[in-house]
């Protein structure tokens, strides 16, 4: 039988974190598939700890990524690249995740190659084109001539279909999410007294308000805004600590170190690698995060999320109660982080864990799915 030949591309952490379960399936049936890795490098440092943590070893390593360059020059230079490695080599399948710049560009590359596209966490909808920016337009954008869509949910299927995508090319298996976050879990839960040694400067007597940010949306005033809410729910609430990885982007460190650095019970620390995220937002108390994957995971392990976005692709975990959306408005952050704070049977119903994204077996029914079609 003559194997399928499958080019994996990805560029950024959550992408990375999201195939790796995917990744370690296919290369468990080397009689069936050979893969070929290969990654852009669109956020380098936070990517490569992530590789190391999964044992993932790319075969192709673009190194796109240069400082501040624009979304249309990193477009056109993973564009051109994919084209050419398409071109030179035989591919019979391209696997793409998510929604990045290196998500759109490898697929369209593939569409101009008639190599089939196979995009993993597809389905995925807010409805404004400017939240998330460019996400949404990319993940529409490639819906249309995709030829697997693996959707996470039931509402991500029928997104698809309302755009006249055929069943037949949708397939609803959950969110690799999950079977990254069982794996880790298990690695972590070894490594107790190591983390406790990692966090020295947090004081885990406190309820733990954990913090990410890094969406375009909400760089400038609207930081500046959500930044504020932070220095006030510290100032009123003596018994907590917020716990902020601040993201490399220039855009977010430059607010979040002027506004927040050496502030009373505000503990800044550097981008986390993927395990002990996962380690610290098990022991939080609740997350503050514009993070797609955090609002996936967060729920799974039974922690309320308070969403600092406008709008959310992720409908399910707001309306199982899970997530709130506050966008940056400073007055809601404070309201319902009090709430969260004081309120016993408030956080309670935010924090009964729901699990709307599988069951931590979505690698294998994509690869089983993969393996009774023909090339």
């Amino acid at each position: 039988m003559t194997k399928k030949r499958i080019l994996i591309i990805f560029g950024t952490r959550p992408e990375a974190i999201k195939l790796a379960p995917l990744i370690y399936e296919l290369k468990k049936n080397t009689s069936q598939f050979e893969t070929t890795i290969c990654v852009t490098g669109q956020h380098r440092e936070m990517l490569d700890q992530v590789l190391h943590f999964f044992n993932i070893e790319p075969d192709i390593d673009l190194k796109l990524m240069t400082h501040n360059q624009s979304l249309a020059e990193l477009n056109a230079k993973i564009l051109l690249e994919i084209d050419n490695l398409l071109k030179n080599n035989s591919f019979d399948y391209v696997i793409i995740q998510g929604d990045t710049t290196t998500v759109y560009s490898s697929a369209v590359a593939a569409f101009y190659n008639k190599v089939k596209i196979i995009h993993i966490e597809a389905g995925l909808r807010s409805y404004n084109f400017e939240h998330p920016f460019p996400e949404e337009f990319n993940r529409r954008s490639i819906s249309s001539f995709t030829d697997f869509n693996f959707v996470p949910s039931k509402q991500a299927e029928q997104n698809l279909l309302k755009e006249n995508i055929s069943k037949n090319k949708i397939w609803n298996v959950g969110n690799t999410v999950i079977d990254a976050l069982k794996f880790t879990l298990n690695v972590v839960s070894k490594e107790e007294n190591t983390f406790y040694q990692t966090f020295k400067e947090i004081n885990f007597d406190k309820k733990i308000i954990l913090v990410t940010g890094h969406r375009r949306e909400n760089f400038g005033t609207p930081l500046q805004n959500i930044c504020e809410a932070f220095i006030e729910i510290t100032d009123n609430h003596e018994d907590v600590q917020i716990v902020y990885p601040v993201h490399l982007n220039p855009n977010v460190q430059g607010i979040v170190q002027s506004m927040l650095k050496d502030k009373k019970n505000i503990v800044l620390i550097p981008p986390l690698p993927y395990q002990q995220m996962i380690w610290l937002m098990n022991k939080s108390s609740f997350i503050i995060t514009d993070s797609g994957g955090i609002q996936e995971e967060a729920p799974a392990l039974g922690k309320p999320v308070l969403v600092t976005r406008e709008t959310t692709e992720r409908k399910e975990v707001v309306e199982s109660g899970n997530a709130i959306m506050v966008g940056y408005d400073k007055e809601k952050i404070i309201h319902y982080s009090k709430l969260l704070i004081e309120n016993k049977e408030f956080y309670n119903k935010m924090s009964s864990s729901s699990n709307p994204y599988g069951n931590g077996t979505t690698a294998k029914q994509i690869v089983e799915i993969l393996t009774q079609y023909d090339k």
